[in-house]
């Protein structure tokens, strides 16, 4: 396919084209594949050069800055005509805390990282924000035309043609409910053409029942399986490289959990916030989601019941622990609404739990739980942890 898409695009000329890796994380240019191949952007001068580097690029992991260490499978590629440019520039438009609205970010310095140009030149970036109160108004053809300049432009076949660009895309990030949209680079040719030829987005997923056509989109292999199964319980979860499993309500403590275990010398396997709604099969799902993690060598519950009940957390571990083979320490944390009916339900279940009754004392038992599991791995020694049924 590779072959047929280049020699079409070539169609018998020596037109240079361009084989670009389609996977979900930005440095793909400067990306390494598993199988050693460098770079995951690549300028062929032939449809054979072209099909033989999709072919070393194809059902390989790319692995960028962005990736960590496990890469990101490539099933597709694109292979397309090869652009001159006369400049390259960087256009985002988010939202802005500060400014309580929309807002663009603008660079006459575009094609690398717009975090090193922000370090380096942070005059060349401009901020932009937008009066979204204005309805229809908000991107005039005067706001356009600022921003086109602020990109470095000054000619007016290029000012004017940015600023369609940058209507458009406004339009784009407004209606399809988007939360960034960047393009890097917006590069203009040498005949004047402003032209955006790489791009991401981002979509809210509060708005998935008005963008479906969108959300359907979805390609699951480019994320964490973590991720993708807490998602469709409906649970905050983000996965990270550590080996303390943090299972916790509220992204607020849930932070604090985090910190106080690095402050113990663990590290959390993850950021997991249960929210004050969760119900007892989410709670189920949750704990089942952290025990089958293979990264994870100790689990630390910490709840503070205020809408999120503690005995619906409680009957949520009891639940899960009946149907999947513990393999790895338990420590909880309990303390708020229903906190002495969530001890009575574990007391009574048989579970050997370790309690604590305030947050650092938990954290620190679970680091040192973590150690003994990681030391107990290490030599291929199977340990099974056990207290007092009524320990709790």
């Amino acid at each position: 396919e590779a072959l047929a898409a280049a020699k079409e695009l070539s169609n018998g000329s020596s037109a240079d084209i361009v084989v670009k890796a389609q996977v979900l994380a930005g440095g793909r240019g400067l990306g390494t594949f598993a199988n050693g191949f460098k770079s995951g952007v690549h300028v062929c001068y032939s449809a054979e050069d072209a099909a033989a580097v999709a072919g070393r690029m194809l059902g390989q992991r790319l692995i960028t800055k962005q990736t960590g260490a496990e890469g990101r499978p490539c099933a597709t590629v694109l292979v397309t005509e090869r652009l001159f440019m006369r400049r390259e520039m960087y256009l985002a438009m988010t939202y802005d805390r500060e400014s309580q609205g929309p807002v663009v970010v603008a660079s006459s310095k575009g094609g690398t990282s717009i975090e090193d140009t922000a370090r380096d030149d942070p005059d060349a970036v401009v901020k932009i924000p937008l009066d979204i109160t204005k309805g229809d108004a908000t991107m005039s053809d005067e706001v356009a035309q600022d921003i086109a300049r602020a990109l470095g432009l000054s000619e007016d076949k290029a000012v004017n043609a940015a600023a369609h660009q940058v209507k458009l895309l406004y339009k784009l990030f407004r209606e399809k409910d988007a939360t960034m949209v960047e393009v890097n680079p917006l590069v203009e040719t040498p005949t004047g053409d402003i032209v955006c030829v790489d791009a991401k987005i981002n979509f809210d997923d509060n708005a998935e029942f008005r963008q479906q056509a969108i959300h359907a989109q979805r390609d699951t292999s480019q994320e964490d399986p973590r991720e993708v199964r807490a998602s469709a319980a409906d649970l905050n979860y983000i996965g990270l490289d550590g080996n303390i499993g943090c299972l916790v309500n509220g992204a607020g403590l849930a932070m604090a959990t985090m910190d106080i275990i690095k402050l113990h010398g663990g590290s959390p396997a993850n950021f997991l916030d249960v929210g004050g709604s969760a119900n007892e099969s989410q709670v189920t799902e949750a704990f089942t989601l952290l025990n089958e993690d293979p990264k994870v060598e100790a689990i630390l519950v910490n709840i503070f019941g205020g809408i999120m009940r503690c005995d619906i957390i409680a009957q949520g571990i009891i639940s899960a622990a009946k149907v999947i083979n513990m393999r790895v320490p338990l420590v909880v944390r309990l303390q708020g609404n229903k906190v002495n009916e969530a001890k009575s339900l574990i007391a009574d279940s048989g579970l050997r739990i370790i309690s604590a009754d305030d947050l650092d004392d938990a954290a620190r038992k679970a680091c040192v739980l973590a150690q003994v599991t990681h030391l107990a791995n290490e030599i291929n020694v199977d340990v099974k942890f056990s207290v007092p049924p009524l320990h709790v």
